[in-house]
């Protein structure tokens, strides 16, 4: 039993002020739509460390970051983590609305996660590399000076 247990504790992640505001108002707002991603969500939330937005290490899975990870299928992938309104699974823009967007937040490189798809099944990622986005092309404000 103990072996269980450890494999199904979560690793420590960190999440800024920003996110976890935003995030949270997400969640309840998704309550009646999307039930268990929602919870999900905000189960990552009460358990983070929140710090302020420029405390965050770079390496540190946050709302646009690019991140490569690696399945429990040996596949690895690299996708970037948006609100809903900005997800695309063409351009690998994954919404923080689904249940691996809700493993990935605030995780950083060598940190793995068991997640439940919506299917029903587990499946765990271990964080390979993140990447955070350039502001100034996050910002179409700072580009037209």
């Amino acid at each position: 039993m103990t072996n269980s247990k450890k494999s199904s504790r979560k690793p420590r992640i960190v999440v800024s002020d920003i996110d976890y505001r935003r995030l949270t108002n997400l969640a309840a707002g998704a309550l009646s739509r999307s039930p268990e991603v929602a919870e999900e969500l905000q189960g990552e939330l009460d358990r983070a460390q929140v710090v302020p937005a420029g405390s965050v290490p770079a390496d540190v899975v946050q709302m646009g970051s690019t991140v490569e990870f690696q399945s429990d299928n040996a596949q690895q992938r690299r996708v970037t983590l948006v609100f809903p309104g900005e997800a695309d699974i063409a351009q690998n823009r994954i919404s923080i609305l689904t249940p691996i967007g809700a493993a990935l937040i605030g995780l950083s490189p060598g940190q793995s996660i068991t997640w439940t798809a919506r299917d029903g099944r587990q499946h765990e990622l271990t964080v390979v590399r993140v990447e955070q986005p350039n502001p100034a092309m996050a910002d179409p404000v700072s580009q037209n000076g």
